[in-house]
């Protein structure tokens, strides 16, 4: 197709959620940019508006600025051991080595007010590398890119639409076909990203590809369906890990808040309803939703007292658990598990425990060592119950975003990123770390805007 007869976009971006990197990087690199979004709540009902918007950035100048030494092999080294080797190695490399540049350009090009999270360290991260902004919520980051693209004159947004097929020309991308509410659509394009997210909003693929965490809530965005696995795998790509997930053991019920893993990390421990401990749970809130699962029949309180409100408090969603109710005060053991449910016995004797683990008198049996501080004073307990909020496994992309055959080549024009992607967990939930959901989506979104940017003819 010649110059002349090309009338669509440059790039297409299928997801108005992380995929807005890809669209704003691109539009500053000269390309014409078309969104396509099928929910049109996606302010707050895609996976990025209900992320903590931690983003992970190895070297990054906050980090300077705090005195802490860290690099982007230093990274790659925690990811490869928290996933035990698992994880695709040039994937990781990929995403380690952009994670501070992108921490910067958002700060620097899209004015986003990023700041270093050093209040507490996130399990399997050896180093406070973890930026996010104010509120420390997906909403925030997700409502000040969405402004910027309805002002970005090179960028078209197009919902409710959702993406059915990918046509490809000659091994290259040509043309995406859309679905809205006045039938199918064909649109002519050099590239498409798809920024779909995963398919954690589909029982049936969760069943057969994530079976342990199949009976947890779904807590992520309703058109998560598989699309960019059926759409790419129909083109030949494959795929990878798709039994990979992220979960979270920390739900509050019943007004479905994230309560938060700081709460954890500052301290707090996680009981059922006997009020027994049933784990390590600074091994991490992903895999923790599968313990929470087996050993507290999916329903479980997180323990805390004031000095962890206070501590927990940047976080917005936080927050909203408090102010919905989710936070039970009482004076003591007898009146809160009165209020809970919990036995009371049970929770003395763990409360006693955990008290002599923080003032290192004893060793916890579970092999948990991070113990901020002893509870103290009055004290407080969130009912939780393990949640899938988005899966891990999707299309093989390589350092630039490229979907991968089955032979290992790029699709020419074909992108993927975030949960449409194979992620860098490694297999189940283990291997997640914090901030490793959205790396993929954000980092992906500017690799492939780049290289379609570079990979453009004219």
């Amino acid at each position: 197709m010649t110059q002349e007869e090309f009338d669509g976009p440059d790039l297409v971006v299928v997801g108005a959620g992380g995929g807005l990197v890809a669209a704003l990087r691109a539009a500053q690199l000269g390309l014409s940019v078309l969104v396509v979004e099928a929910n049109s709540r996606f302010r707050r009902g895609n996976n990025t508006a209900m992320s903590t918007a931690m983003i992970p950035g190895a070297g990054s100048r906050w980090q300077t600025e705090a005195g802490i030494v860290d690099s982007p092999e230093q990274f790659l080294a925690d990811i490869m051991a928290k996933t035990h080797d698992e994880a695709d190695p040039q994937l990781a490399r990929a995403l380690a080595g952009v994670s501070a540049r992108l921490v910067e350009w958002m700060a620097d090009d899209l004015k986003l007010p990023m700041s270093l999270v050093t209040d507490f360290p996130y399990p399997g991260h050896s180093r406070l590398r973890c930026h996010t902004v104010p509120g420390r919520i997906g909403t925030a980051l997700l409502t000040s890119m969405h402004a910027q693209v309805e002002e970005s004159p090179l960028i078209d947004l197009y919902l409710p639409a959702r993406l059915v097929d990918v046509i490809v020309t000659d091994g290259a991308v040509s043309a995406v076909v859309v679905e809205t509410a006045d039938g199918r659509e064909e649109i002519p394009t050099r590239a498409v990203l798809m920024a779909t997210n995963g398919f954690g909003g589909n029982s049936a693929l969760v069943a057969e590809h994530l079976p342990q965490i199949a009976d947890a809530i779904y807590y992520g965005s309703e058109e998560s369906q598989g699309d960019a696995l059926r759409i790419g795998t129909t083109l030949g790509a494959a795929t990878g890990f798709l039994d990979a997930y992220q979960g979270h053991a920390a739900l509050a019920m019943p007004s479905a808040t994230l309560a938060g893993w700081a709460t954890v990390m500052h301290g707090g421990f996680l009981v059922n309803k006997a009020g027994l401990r049933f784990g390590d749970e600074t091994m991490g809130y992903s895999e923790y939703a599968r313990e929470s699962l087996l050993h507290a029949d999916g329903q479980a309180w997180i323990i805390l007292d004031l000095r962890i409100h206070d501590a927990c408090e940047p976080f917005q969603d936080f927050r909203d658990t408090v102010s919905s109710g989710g936070l039970r005060w009482a004076e003591s053991i007898e009146e809160l598990a009165t209020t809970t449910g919990i036995d009371a016995a049970g929770l003395q004797q763990t409360l006693e425990s955990t008290r002599s683990f923080g003032r290192g008198e004893t060793q916890d049996d579970f092999g948990r060592t991070l113990w901020e501080a002893p509870l103290a004073g009055r004290l407080g307990a969130i009912a939780v119950r393990p949640a899938l909020f988005h899966t891990q496994g999707g299309l093989r992309v390589n350092g630039d975003a490229q979907v991968l055959t089955e032979s290992g080549e790029a699709i020419p024009g074909l992108y993927a990123s975030g949960g449409a992607a194979m992620g860098i967990s490694g297999h189940g939930a283990g291997g997640y770390l914090a901030g490793n959901g959205l790396l993929p989506a954000l980092g992906l979104a500017l690799l492939a805007a780049e290289h379609a940017a570079g990979s453009r003819t004219v």
